[in-house]
């Protein structure tokens, strides 16, 4: 497997790292399984393959009917976040652009709320409709749009005042969604739990409500990730090199908005995926985004499933919400990335 401007040394790690946070995700929790068991337990899946995998059949139903879903739903949200905090990175030409501080997150986290307040109780936040994703891309186009106009009016177009932006657009957000929780409390009591992060799936149901979206926007992104090295250099210079600056960026934005909206719906309020990742990427394997992205897509998801990980462990049998999880590792990080972008943000 080869993919065009990635090294092949940085490709087998983020492989490899998917692959060991997937067996730890469904060997570790509660109920420990043996890794080897489980190994031979998703090679026996392969039609043609005949494996014994020594897993008794309650540890094969843990493994396959819980634990399977809620870590390829981890991976796919955790890739998500990151392509699109990436992704946004290059297109706003801002360090620290991600999906929670520019408003996505927070756009479609109001949706998500207003779709399930104005369905009423007979809503489950567990096996949300095919339309809730569509209803959280419009609330997040809505955000992003909102943070680039306010971000970009005026004579200050520095990137701090788009992060600024973003920060103002989240609260204003944020005080709608809190709005509709209190004024419908009994019906949507769920969305608290929601709102700090969650991957615990009604079988595949969460899976495959995620994945069309999230394979429109990798495919969208991916196609276009040289279009981000050439946005880098500045508007003139692109469009003196033939590409149009504005048209690539908000097919672009779209794309990203489509895949955080996706992961938002299916897995709530995950914070800080979307500039740790990406940013880790481009201190160890170059600041292409012919890399970058790819790269962030791997690495994100093998980073949420271990967040999860974490999340379900460490308090068992209590569970830690894994947007708690991410806002510690991420929001030190934050910091660091705050201090080192100081000369972008004057």
């Amino acid at each position: 497997m080869k993919i065009p401007g990635v090294r092949w040394p940085w490709l087998l790690g983020g492989v490899l790292a998917v692959v060991v946070a997937a067996i730890a995700g469904l060997a570790f929790g509660p109920v420990s399984l043996p890794p080897g068991g489980v190994a031979a337990e998703l090679l026996d899946l392969i039609p043609g393959v005949d494996i014994h995998s020594g897993l008794s059949e309650r540890d094969a139903a843990i493994l396959l009917q819980l634990r399977l879903p809620r870590v390829v739903l981890a991976l796919l949200a955790g890739a998500m976040l990151a392509l699109a905090g990436g992704c946004y990175q290059g297109a706003f030409r801002n360090p620290l652009a991600d999906p929670y501080l520019l408003g996505a997150a927070a756009g479609a986290g109001l949706a998500v709320t207003a779709v399930v307040a104005f369905r009423g109780s007979d809503m489950d936040i567990g096996a949300l409709p095919p339309s809730v994703p569509l209803a959280a891309f419009a609330g997040a186009l809505v955000a992003v749009g909102l943070t680039y106009l306010l971000g970009v009016a005026g004579r200050d177009r520095s990137p701090a005042s788009l992060i600024l932006a973003g920060v103002a657009v989240s609260a204003f957000l944020a005080a709608g969604q809190t709005y509709l929780m209190q004024r419908n409390a009994d019906d949507i009591r769920a969305i608290y739990s929601w709102l700090l992060g969650r991957l615990a799936t009604n079988g595949w149901h969460e899976v495959r409500l995620l994945l069309p979206y999230a394979v429109v926007t990798s495919v969208v992104v991916l196609a276009l990730r040289r279009e981000l090295d050439v946005l880098s250099v500045g508007d003139d210079e692109a469009s003196g090199l033939g590409l149009h600056p504005q048209r690539s960026r908000y097919i672009l934005i779209a794309a990203a908005s489509l895949g955080t909206a996706a992961a938002v719906s299916v897995s709530g309020l995950i914070g800080f995926v979307g500039i740790v990742v990406p940013h880790i990427v481009r201190m160890l394997a170059g600041g292409s985004y012919r890399s970058i992205l790819p790269l962030s897509m791997l690495f994100g998801g093998a980073f949420l499933a271990l967040a999860d990980l974490a999340g379900r462990t460490f308090a068992a049998p209590a569970e830690i919400p894994i947007g708690v999880v991410t806002a510690f590792v991420g929001g030190p990080f934050f910091v660091l990335v705050l201090r080192t972008a100081k000369r972008v943000l004057t």
